[in-house]
């Protein structure tokens, strides 16, 4: 049986997989496609998670390597059961490298010389600029204490000029940590070994799209990037959001407090990655249209992009038993509990929706451990609005065992590709409410071609606002007529558009045509 983003194994990680990279089935294999995962799988769950499992699921003729990007302090404790077609996995750290203190015989030249690629990459990102980096790197890889990098005086000298150049007038203190963390990281990612692989596969940009270019540029070998949510937004909001940056920067004499804004310098940065991995990449493919748009922006070339829906085996939910009538109204956001899901606004329409159906419980489900902070909350919010009966945090569950316990699901995120869960949700006769992000809005009101229109499988709302949430939720829970027409508009449509057979057999013949390919000798 085939797994969705919650319906996942946990365990220790075998030993095969631990340390600096797994040896491969057989002794000199490369092996086919190099997965490139940051933050995702196997380590933890969600909708991308769930799609890459069942990607090499799906693909047994191919080997995988899984080149997985993780937060310093992230368990290696698996959500899901490896199939047998992963070979191996390396792990990379996202964390400025430590040491640097004692001396290395190294040329003094060496900051300077790195000087003009790491401002260029800084302010205009691309292969070129960081070509000239992983140029000046390349030879003292293997032998290079790469804490030096940040922490010798000449480290410091080189962090002052970009200062003047980067952040002039700005806080110095807020530069200095910002600069850490940016370089820090992005020497992490280019010394790090590359595992050996005909293809090279990144599911986002950011950190993982900077390795990828950074592959192809050192192996010549072809490189695609598949997005279903916009890396650059996505950091984008949270950078915007976060109480950890200076809004207002208090550190210094500054006439342009715009200018002396860090945050610019984090954006940037992974435009930056963005911009360099569309220039490497042969396909760069998304999950639906509305994300070319911000693909474009950041540098996509427009005859490398694709678009590639995602499927799922509607037949697994189809003949889903509801419990529908023998309980109380119940609705679900299905989700990671962290901020760009809103979880805060699903519990604000709750509060809203409880005056019109009282007796509605309502459930959010999937992990709570990721932010513990924003969980904590969320907590405090319930308590504030008295609704310790009415929302159940049921974290990670069988999703085959919630769909027919639930009668609408819920989705409130600030930022989205194209989660699953409406389309798991949708084969199971389940509507949805959902703010108006990513592919949403086309999977439940159907797509501009459809043919012939099927009509609405819920109902789109604007993002961050609970009260629309609530008067669409009152509507579907208090009208059996309204919900019985999404309910069979949305299960048709995934039948009909979203079938992973067709997603399967795309990625197939991609796989297969790249990794023919003989080794590139353009740039």
């Amino acid at each position: 049986m085939k797994m969705s983003a919650f319906n996942f194994i946990g365990g220790k990680i075998p030993s095969l997989f631990l340390g600096r990279s797994a040896p491969l089935s057989k002794a000199g294999d490369v092996t086919d496609i190099c997965l490139v995962c940051e933050g995702t799988y196997p380590y933890v769950a969600g909708g991308v998670s769930g799609w890459v499992h069942e990607l090499i699921k799906s693909l047994p003729e191919f080997s995988f390597h899984l080149m997985v990007l993780l937060a310093p302090n992230q368990k290696l404790q698996t959500r899901y059961e490896l199939p047998a077609n992963v070979n191996g996995i390396t792990h990379l750290f996202l964390a400025p490298p430590k040491g640097g203190t004692g001396k290395q015989k190294l040329p003094v030249t060496l900051f300077t010389d790195l000087e003009p690629g790491l401002a260029q990459f800084q302010e205009e990102g691309g292969v070129e600029a960081l070509g000239k980096i992983m140029h000046i790197l390349a030879p003292y890889r293997g032998r290079l204490d790469p804490g030096w990098l940040l922490n010798s005086r000449p480290a410091w000298d080189l962090l002052v000029r970009l200062y003047d150049r980067l952040l002039p007038g700005g806080p110095f203190l807020d530069f200095f940590w910002t600069w850490r963390y940016l370089a820090g990281n992005l020497f992490t990612v280019l010394l790090k070994e590359i595992p050996k692989a005909k293809t090279y596969h990144a599911v986002s940009t950011g950190y993982a799209g900077l390795f990828l270019a950074r592959a192809h540029l050192e192996t010549r070998r072809p490189v695609i990037v598949c997005e279903h949510g916009i890396y650059t937004n996505e950091r984008r909001i949270e950078i915007t959001m976060a109480d950890w940056l200076y809004e207002d920067p208090k550190a210094g004499l500054q006439w342009d407090m715009d200018k002396g804004d860090c945050r610019k310098l984090w954006i940037h940065a992974f435009q930056a990655y963005s911009k360099a991995c569309y220039q490497a990449c042969d396909r760069i493919i998304t999950i639906y249209g509305g994300n070319q748009d911000f693909q474009k922006a950041d540098g996509a070339d427009p005859a490398k992009m694709r678009v590639i829906p995602n499927g799922i085996d509607w037949r697994r939910f189809e003949n889903l038993v509801s419990d529908k009538g023998t309980r109380s109204p119940t609705i679900a956001l299905i989700g990671r509990v962290v901020p760009i899901k809103d979880i805060k606004g699903f519990i604000q329409a709750c509060a809203i929706l409880r005056h019109s159906v009282p007796n509605t419980r309502a459930l959010i489900v999937g992990p709570a451990e990721e932010d513990e902070d924003y969980y904590d909350e969320c907590v405090a919010l319930i308590h504030h609005f008295h609704l310790q009966e009415m929302i159940v945090f049921t974290g990670r569950v069988n999703l085959v065992d919630y769909l027919g316990k639930i009668d609408v699901l819920v989705l409130t995120s600030i930022s989205e590709g194209q989660p699953l869960v409406i389309l798991e949700a949708g084969a199971a006769g389940v509507p949805t409410v959902a703010t108006d992000v990513g592919a949403c809005r086309e999977m439940i009101m159907g797509m501009s071609d459809e043919d012939p229109p099927l009509g609405p499988g819920g109902v789109v709302t604007r993002v961050s606002n609970p009260s629309e949430t609530a008067q669409a939720l009152v509507g579907l829970l208090t009208q059996p007529a309204w919900w019985q027409q999404c309910s069979q508009a949305i299960r048709q449509r995934v039948k009909k558009y979203y079938d992973q057979d067709t997603l399967t057999q795309t990625y197939r013949e991609i796989y297969t045509g790249l990794c023919q390919r003989t080794i590139s000798t353009g740039a």
